[in-house]
């Protein structure tokens, strides 16, 4: 037991909070410290056997983090409401902090760079291994090709809200988010973006790169949201015992080339 990662959660009575918590129980790496939930969750002071399946587990919800009890690394999938005594908590129990809250403000932005100069920081907004893995390859291909045109493609249920995220150029100066009518021919450099919405898709994302005579396509698909958990046990497993710092989802995958 010495040698596993302790993780608290803290959310984890949210959809992605459960994900992650089963996830580590399932861990031969890691162990669910604790599973911290809002006061007045009707999950507080429950065994996570309730939720988890009866398996003798000494692990209640929790709206509070007992001071004896160890915390390598602190997991957020809470909400931005919720995020800043998050991030506070790992403050104070000098714990790595790994974050896939989004929605967040530009202050708790501020917060996270103020608080990586006391402990380690990784905050994604996308915790699949293989979209970190596509968006690293993208930008291979972007470096090399740097004068075919680039379009990129996402697909989500018909909830999600957030965003893709661009090529390694200035985004604000050559991005075009969708496009209608007589829109002309297409600018240099230009980055066109399609966000789909529909279903229960869980996620979908082609990066398209095209020039005269020939296309490519880097295309990743989601079939399960586990995929987001795994993913972010790993970024909890991997930060633990790091310095201070801001890390980034993509320092998690092996290195390069």
């Amino acid at each position: 037991m010495s040698n596993l990662v302790n993780v608290v959660v803290y959310g984890s009575a949210g959809r992605m909070g459960q994900a992650i918590a089963r996830a580590i129980l399932e861990s031969t790496q890691a162990r669910l410290s604790c599973a911290l939930v809002r006061p007045g969750s009707g999950l507080a002071d429950e065994p996570v056997d309730k939720v988890f399946g009866a398996q003798k587990r000494d692990v209640d919800f929790s709206t509070s983090l007992d001071p004896d009890m160890p915390c390598d690394v602190l997991v957020d999938f809470s909400g931005p409401n919720a995020f800043d005594a998050a991030l506070a908590l790992a403050l104070e129990r000098r714990a790595a902090f790994v974050s896939g809250t989004t929605g967040l403000r530009e202050e708790q932005f501020t917060s996270m760079q103020n608080a990586a100069r006391t402990i380690p920081v990784l905050w994604a907004a996308n915790f699949s291994l293989g979209v970190a893995m596509l968006v690293r390859c993208a930008r291979r291909v972007a470096s090399a090709l740097p004068d075919w045109d680039c379009e990129i493609v996402e697909l989500h249920h018909a909830r999600k809200q957030d965003a893709a995220e661009g090529r390694a150029i200035d985004l604000d100066d050559n991005a075009v988010y969708g496009r209608h009518g007589q829109v002309g021919p297409r600018k240099s450099g230009e980055i066109g973006f399609a966000s789909l919405r529909g279903g229960d898709v869980v996620g979908e994302h082609t990066v398209i790169f095209n020039t005269g005579g020939e296309r490519l396509e880097l295309t990743h698909r989601a079939t399960s949201r586990d995929i987001f958990a795994r993913g972010a046990l790993a970024a909890a497993i991997w930060i633990a015992g790091r310095a201070e710092g801001m890390y980034t989802f993509d320092e998690v995958l092996a290195p390069t080339a």
